[in-house]
């Protein structure tokens, strides 16, 4: 499984997005995922890895008007260390399991994971690093569970 993951500039995690391929379908999905959130503006720059997949989803979001075509696509291995340095958590949770053992299982997993580290990182508005009972009522209002 792979894991698409959007910040912006200032390291705030913009958004997320599981997927069982990692191909240009899917990071379409992901790009007009992002792209599509009230949140989000239009970016003047995508800066990702060196997968062929993105490039391939750009050329046809530009080609179908999705995205602007002054927006550029950088992949370059220190461009993208935001994105790593942001990853590292994720994988430092997941790594000592076994895995998952489902898509529906990583899928809620990755969920409470990032919504933690946006909690952390005091991008959550109404949701104090150090209130306890706001973040409670938070996690509790995002996956319905009862406090």
């Amino acid at each position: 499984m792979y894991l698409y993951r959007a910040i912006d500039a200032q390291g705030n995690t913009r958004d997320f997005h599981l997927s069982s391929a990692r191909d240009a379908k899917a990071t379409r999905r992901f790009f007009c995922k992002v792209l599509g959130a009230s949140h989000t503006t239009t970016p003047r720059v995508i800066i990702a890895d060196k997968n062929a997949a993105y490039a391939k989803a750009l050329r046809e979001m530009k080609r179908d008007g999705i995205i602007p075509e002054g927006c550029q696509l950088r992949q370059c291995k220190y461009l993208n260390n935001l994105v790593e340095q942001d990853h590292r958590f994720i994988i430092r949770l997941v790594k000592p399991g076994t895995g998952f053992f489902s898509f529906e299982t990583a899928w809620r997993t990755l969920q409470g994971y990032e919504a933690m580290n946006m909690i952390r990182k005091g991008q959550m508005q109404g949701v104090y690093k150090r209130n306890s009972l706001s973040q409670a009522t938070f996690v509790a209002e995002l996956f319905g569970v009862a406090i």
